[in-house]
């Protein structure tokens, strides 16, 4: 054994077999050039032990002396370094065991969140990883799997691939961060190179699904009398998008502030809009009815959402839309089709031009130079456009009439 304090330059030299101390119960172990390891030696009650402090030199010379001050603390305080290890370990465990998925993607994006250039782009990180908890968000950390992982993803992997790569990728996030703090173990389930790759086609080669995702707008009618025949949060939501030709995100991330019930007036902030800009959306009679509705359900302590989730203080989900359309017997429809019908109905059914439509949808305009000269949102020709469509809405289907041949 050799005594003496250690250098990070004497560290490079030592390959030969023995024992070298640094001081204060810290020491070096050297095996041979390849295998060196910190140790720390203290007795209790007069009996030697020692504690492995981790290799050399992944474990550098100054963490090995703070990893030996704090066991000389804890000695001090009458407590054993190993025993204290051991204890912190369990602990981790348990907590690993205790901390779900949810709990963890929660952390994740509160810790990472200030860094993400914008409000929205921080709400789309929370609703995707939404879709995920709506499955798995429950499980332990500890032991999410790539059946749990594939339970999410395969279901929307062919028919919304960007969505679904999206998804994985936040995901992979989330457990390599349960991992960094000690939560989980082992490979990451959700890792796609040498993994899910071997599992599922590449996002790129995914043909695309061909889709009758927009109603025909002579059939809106119909369907609405259909729709508010269905209770619940995800019917008054959908009935809302549609009335409004909103998009899904802006409709379930829609909270009571945005409201002006008196001036009939939606107000979707820039940082909740596709094109980062500010958007007023007139309210039909019919869409304040629907907020009417759902007045009783306004809990401003937990969120103030307009259309509130299952769980206390979250949003109704991004899958709820979908599953109502199932339980419909729609499952051809989606919910972004309805912005289709209502801009199928004003070309092919009304005289309102095609600019008011297009600025009803929020949709940028191509052109430039016309995007420049425009100043203001043309929102009472609008108004006039939202109540005409509701009015369409309302009305009962029409049914074909039988034609009768007249013999001569």
């Amino acid at each position: 054994m050799a005594g003496g304090k250690l250098t990070v330059l004497k560290l490079r030299t030592l390959t030969k077999p023995g024992r070298y101390g640094d001081g204060a119960g810290l020491w070096l172990q050297v095996r041979d050039a390849q295998h060196r390891s910190w140790l720390f030696r203290y007795a209790i009650a007069g009996k030697p032990r020692q504690m492995g402090l981790g290799p050399f030199p992944d474990v550098p010379l100054a963490d090995a002396r703070e990893a030996a001050r704090q066991c000389r603390a804890a000695l001090r305080q009458g407590k054993d370094p190993i025993e204290e290890r051991r204890s912190a370990k369990a602990a981790a465990r348990d907590t690993s065991r205790a901390m779900t998925f949810r709990q963890v993607a929660d952390r994740y994006v509160a810790a990472h969140e200030a860094g993400w250039r914008n409000a929205k782009h921080r709400y789309q990180w929370r609703a995707t990883l939404n879709l995920a908890c709506e499955q798995i968000g429950r499980a332990p950390v500890s032991g999410v799997a790539t059946g749990d992982v594939m339970r999410v993803l395969d279901p929307i992997w062919r028919e919304k691939p960007e969505t679904a790569s999206r998804l994985r990728g936040r995901i992979e996030s989330v457990l390599d961060y349960a991992a960094a703090h000690g939560w989980r173990a082992g490979e990451n389930p959700a890792r796609w190179r040498g993994h899910l790759a071997k599992l599922l086609p590449a996002p790129s080669k995914v043909a695309k699904v061909e889709h009758h995702a927009a109603l025909p707008w002579p059939e809106i009618g119909a369907f609405m009398a259909e729709l508010r025949d269905e209770g619940g949060v995800s019917a008054r939501a959908l009935e809302f998008a549609i009335l409004t030709a909103g998009r899904s995100g802006e409709v379930i991330g829609a909270t009571w502030p945005e409201i002006d019930m008196r001036a009939a007036l939606w107000v979707v902030p820039s940082s909740r809009m596709k094109a980062g800009r500010e958007h007023r959306v007139p309210l039909s009679d019919a869409a304040l009815a629907v907020l009417k509705a759902m007045a009783p359900l306004r809990d401003d302590q937990s969120g103030g959402w307009v259309f509130p989730g299952g769980r206390a203080g979250r949003p109704l989900s991004n899958m709820g839309m979908m599953m109502l359309l199932r339980r419909m017997k729609r499952p051809n429809l989606t919910v972004h089709g309805f912005r289709s019908s209502f801009r199928d109905w004003c070309g092919e059914a009304t005289n309102h031009p095609r600019e008011v439509a297009e600025q009803a949808l929020a949709h940028t305009l191509s052109d430039k130079v016309e995007a420049a000269y425009r100043r203001g949102d043309l929102f009472e020709k609008r108004r006039r456009l939202m109540e005409d469509w509701a009015n369409f809405c309302a009305r009962p289907a029409e049914v074909p009439a039988d034609v009768v041949p007249i013999r001569a």
